[in-house]
């Protein structure tokens, strides 16, 4: 299992699944990322936080935590 956390950055990767529940997880389904969808890794800061995606054609600063949340393949 790796987790958007994990990727490098210029890797496209495609969600498989969302972990966590309840808040957390309808945050993060609201910013867009969503089963299915395809994640660009723009940017990772230099201690991993944040992670800079593109999602659906605009960009997106993911904490860590949230990161580690979304399954990816």
């Amino acid at each position: 299992m790796r987790t958007l956390r994990q990727i490098s950055c210029g890797e496209t990767v495609k969600v498989r699944k969302l972990h966590g529940e309840g808040a957390i997880k309808r945050r993060i389904m609201d910013m867009g990322i969503t089963k299915g969808v395809d994640v660009f890794v723009k940017k990772v800061a230099p201690l991993g936080d944040p992670v800079e995606v593109t999602v659906r054609g605009y960009e997106l600063s993911l904490r860590k935590a949230d990161a580690e949340m979304v399954e990816v393949e």
